[in-house]
């Protein structure tokens, strides 16, 4: 079995929309595109080697959104993340079907996730795709979260966590606090939430 490890940029807030550019998502009229370059400008070595380690070569799990804008920028910046062109790109769509982008595989339903999830294989990494992260963690197909948490707040756009998430207990495995407030943090899935009165 594979293990779905679910990577965002996330606000204080749970906003995940548009973290690496102005133009990157501006559905509802999302005007904080861009929100993490700021922080980045001023990361540390310890940062830059935390986001190394999550840039190993994995096969990726995108949304069809997420996917188009990958597919237009990797593959001419790959030396950026070395071997993105060369692991399997699998994208959730209905409405799409092929790519120029090479390793390249649709798939069509949540049984097609469970069934590449099944196979034998790498871990595979799910970048952005809100929609997407949403699907998986409504049927617990999330084995890791790995989360970079930035100190705003945005008020509006998409989020991580929506309606669907179900009650799910994490483990932290690792984590790392930046000079200027980003806090990188894992965890992986942890079984049932427990309840109980504090002091009893």
């Amino acid at each position: 079995m594979r293990k779905v490890i679910v990577l965002s940029f996330i606000t204080l807030d749970g906003v995940m929309q548009a973290p690496g550019g102005p133009e990157e998502d501006t559905s509802s009229d999302f005007k904080y595109g861009g929100w993490v370059a700021p922080y980045f400008a001023e990361a540390d070595e310890a940062a830059g080697e935390f986001m190394a380690k999550q840039l190993k070569p994995a096969d990726l799990l995108l949304g069809r959104k997420t996917f188009d804008i990958f597919a237009d920028y990797w593959p001419e910046h790959a030396d950026m993340w070395p071997g993105i062109n060369d692991v399997t790109k699998y994208v959730m769509s209905n409405t799409m079907a092929k790519s120029d982008w090479k390793n390249s595989v649709f798939l069509k339903s949540v049984d097609d996730i469970k069934k590449l999830k099944n196979s034998e294989g790498c871990d595979i990494q799910v970048h952005g795709s809100g929609n997407l992260a949403q699907t998986l963690l409504k049927h617990d197909l999330v084995d890791e979260l790995w989360l970079k948490i930035f100190p705003i707040t945005l008020g509006m756009g998409k989020r991580l966590f929506g309606e669907g998430t179900i009650p799910a207990a994490f483990t932290l495995t690792e984590s790392l606090i930046t000079p200027n407030g980003v806090i990188f943090v894992n965890y992986k899935r942890a079984g049932e939430v427990k309840t109980g009165t504090i002091g009893a």
